[in-house]
């Protein structure tokens, strides 16, 4: 669904902290330390998860999957995979 890397990158893009993301999203700022601190995907109870992408995206992210392409076009950045990474 979302990687913590991804949460990171939006809330860097949208110029908002933690608190600011947790307000947006309608939760804790623990809840939202903790997912950002995740591993790999977002691990979460999938409410929460979706109340986080509904908050980046009302906000103006684009988050875009791995190997997929952007529907809307416009700016971003995207990170592609380095050799010696598994």
């Amino acid at each position: 669904m979302i990687t913590s890397a991804q949460m990171r990158a939006a809330r860097a893009l949208l110029g908002i902290d933690q608190k600011e993301l947790a307000v947006r999203a309608g939760l804790s700022v623990p809840t939202i330390q903790r997912m950002e601190a995740s591993e790999g995907l977002v691990r979460g109870v999938v409410d929460s998860l979706s109340k986080v992408v509904e908050a980046l995206e009302a906000s103006g992210i684009e988050l875009i999957a791995e190997g997929m392409v952007s529907a809307s076009g416009g700016r971003g950045v995207r990170l592609n995979s380095r050799e010696g990474d598994a």
